[in-house]
């Protein structure tokens, strides 16, 4: 099958990618407005893209009408927000906080979550969230359709037990993010294959980046 994608609808266009570039992390994004009401949504058109400096990038659709969301309009009022990564644990509060609510309600308390304080940035991360990233808007790319934020990381929250102190390195066995796949499918990430070391693995050993 050959398909030119420019010729899809946009339906077809986003059924096919959603289901053809899996997994996806998904960013619970925590923001509060000017009217000091805290947002938070999930988006998995996201990704961690650099780490000198730690780069995010988040790309938040508009409303059918053109509106910008809520949790965009937050990003680019006050340049701040927290990336909360998802585990099983928080996989239902974050599903139930995909929907639409009004602007006036907060999906923390409609959602159940509870609110953690930030170090450097006004919205409050997710306490439930095992690693939250408070981030600070770089740049906004504008379509027609969406809204592309880039952020620098700024202080990063990991729950006890995770990274080891000593070695920074990460117990799989005590992180296990959950990834989006399509439509109400999600997958978890505690089936992972290991292989051999190469030269790169070694050369990133050597500089301690792995």
């Amino acid at each position: 099958m050959e398909l030119e994608l420019a010729q899809l609808d946009v339906h077809s266009r986003y059924k096919l990618l959603v289901a053809l570039v899996v997994p996806r992390p998904i960013a619970f994004v925590s923001t509060r407005g000017r009217d000091g009401i805290d947002n938070a949504a999930p988006f998995s058109f996201f990704n961690l893209v650099g780490d000198d400096p730690p780069t995010v990038v988040v790309s938040i659709d508009r409303r059918g009408d053109g509106a910008v969301k809520d949790s965009a309009r937050n990003i680019l009022d006050t340049g701040e927000f927290v990336v909360n990564m998802v585990d099983e644990a928080l996989l239902g509060p974050m599903h139930h906080a995909s929907e639409s609510f009004d602007r006036a309600e907060s999906e923390f308390d409609a959602c159940g979550l509870t609110r953690a304080a930030s170090r450097v940035v006004a919205p409050p991360r997710i306490a439930e969230s095992p690693v939250s990233i408070e981030c600070r808007l770089h740049t906004h790319v504008p379509f027609a359709k969406r809204d592309l934020v880039v952020a620098e990381g700024l202080w990063l929250h990991v729950r006890d037990g995770i990274v080891d102190p000593a070695t920074l390195r990460v117990d799989g066995a005590r992180y296990a993010p959950i990834a989006r796949l399509y439509a109400n499918l999600y997958a978890r990430t505690t089936d992972r294959i290991a292989l051999d070391e190469n030269d790169y693995i070694r050369d990133l050993q050597r500089r301690g980046r792995a």
